[in-house]
C-alpha cells in the first residue's frame, strides 16, 4: 500500500508554497492539485478527491488547449470519482469527454485510449448494460493488446473486466478463463500483498462461488481478504465487499452464524465508507437482503433473523428511503 497520508502531506505543504510564488492558472498548480485528490481518492476520501480534481480541472479548462491531453486526464479522473460514488450519469458524461478529447489527440492504439473505453465500460457495467460495457471493454482490450507488453497489469485489468461481465451474463465458465488470464499476468507482475493481486481472487472466488464450488470459492476469498487488510484503509470499499462475499459462501454452506458475522462487518463499513446518495446505502433493502438469504425454516435461522433485524433497525439513516 502507498503511503498517502504521508503523500498527503506532503503535497498539501508543497501546495501551500506554489500557492504563494505560482499564478492561479499554472498548470504545476494543477498537477498538485491532482495528485492531492489521487491520494484522497486512494484514502476512500472521495469528495475530497472530487473537490481536489475539479480544482485541477478549473485550471486546465483556462490554462490548456481544449484537446489537450491533461484535460482528458483531468475528464477521466473526475468521471472515476463519480463512478465509484454511484453517480453513473456523471461519470459517463467525464469519461465521454475524456474519450472525444484523446481520439482527437493521440494515435489509435495509444494506452490511454484503451483506458477510456475502458472506464467507459466500467461505468456501463455498474449501470447493468452488460452488452455496451461488453463492447467497450473488447475495444479497450485490442488497443492493449497492441500497444502493452504481454504482462501489462492492464492487459490483467482488461481480461478481468471482461471476466466480470461474463460472471453477470451467468457464462461462469468463460467469466474463471479471462479471470486466470488476467491473474497469471499479476501474479508476474504485481507485489505479494497488491490490492489488485486481491481483486483477482476475489473474482475467481466468485466464478467458483457461482458454479457451486464453495470450498474454492472460500479459499480464494480468504486469500483475497488476507491482502486487502494489509493493504487497504480499514474503511475501504472493498473490505466491505470482500465480508460481503465471504458471508455469502458461509451462508450457501448453511453456516449461518458465520454468515451473519461477515455481512454485519460489510454493513458497518459501508455505512462509514460511502457518501449518503449511494445506491449501496439503501439500508433495509440491503440488509434484508441478507437477512432473507438466511432461512426461517431452522430454529437457528429464525434466531439470527431476528438478531440481523434489531441491529437494522439500530443503524441511523442519514436519508429517508422513498417507497
Amino acid at each position: 500500500m502507498g503511503d498517502y497520508p504521508k503523500a498527503l502531506e506532503f503535497y498539501e505543504k508543497t501546495i501551500k508554497i506554489k500557492e504563494k510564488v505560482l499564478s492561479p492558472n499554472d498548470p504545476d498548480l494543477a498537477a498538485l492539485y491532482n495528485n492531492i485528490g489521487i491520494a484522497y481518492n486512494n484514502m476512500g476520501e472521495y469528495p475530497k478527491a472530487l473537490e481536489f480534481f475539479e480544482k485541477a480541472h478549473k485550471i486546465f479548462e483556462k490554462a490548456l488547449p481544449s484537446n489537450h491531453p491533461d484535460s482528458a486526464s483531468s475528464y477521466s479522473c473526475i468521471g472515476g470519482v463519480y463512478n465509484i460514488m454511484g453517480d453513473y450519469s456523471k461519470a459517463l458524461e467525464f469519461n465521454e469527454k475524456a474519450l472525444i478529447i484523446r481520439e482527437k489527440a493521440l494515435p489509435p492504439n495509444h494506452p490511454d485510449l484503451a483506458t477510456s473505453c475502458n472506464n467507459i465500460g466500467g461505468v456501463y457495467y455498474n449501470m447493468g448494460d452488460y452488452s455496451k460495457a461488453l463492447e467497450f471493454y473488447e475495444k479497450a482490450l485490442k488497443i492493449r493488446e497492441k500497444a502493452l507488453p504481454p504482462n501489462h497489469p492492464d492487459l490483467a485489468n482488461s481480461y478481468n473486466n471482461i471476466g466480470l461481465v461474463y460472471n453477470n451474463m451467468g457464462d461462469y465458465s468463460k467469466a474463471l478463463d479471462f479471470y486466470e488470464k488476467a491473474h497469471q499476468i499479476k501474479e508476474k507482475a504485481l507485489p505479494s500483498n497488491h490490492p489488485d493481486l486481491a481483486n483477482s481472487y476475489n473474482n475467481i472466488g466468485l466464478a467458483y462461488s457461482n458454479m457451486g464450488n464453495y470450498s474454492k470459492a472460500l479459499d480464494f476469498y480468504e486469500k483475497a481478504h488476507k491482502i486487502k487488510e494489509k493493504a487497504l484503509p480499514p474503511n475501504h470499499p472493498d473490505l466491505a465487499t470482500s465480508y460481503n462475499n465471504i458471508g455469502g459462501v458461509y451462508n450457501d454452506m448453511g453456516d449461518y452464524s458465520k454468515a451473519l458475522e461477515y455481512f454485519k462487518k460489510d454493513l458497518e463499513i459501508t455505512k462509514q465508507a460511502l457518501p449518503p446518495n449511494h445506491p449501496d446505502l439503501a439500508y433495509p433493502f440491503k440488509w434484508f437482503g441478507m437477512i432473507y438469504r438466511i432461512p426461517l425454516n431452522i430454529q437457528s435461522g429464525y434466531f439470527y433473523h431476528m438478531d440481523a433485524l434489531q441491529w437494522a433497525q439500530n443503524l441511523e439513516t442519514s436519508k429517508s428511503i422513498g417507497m
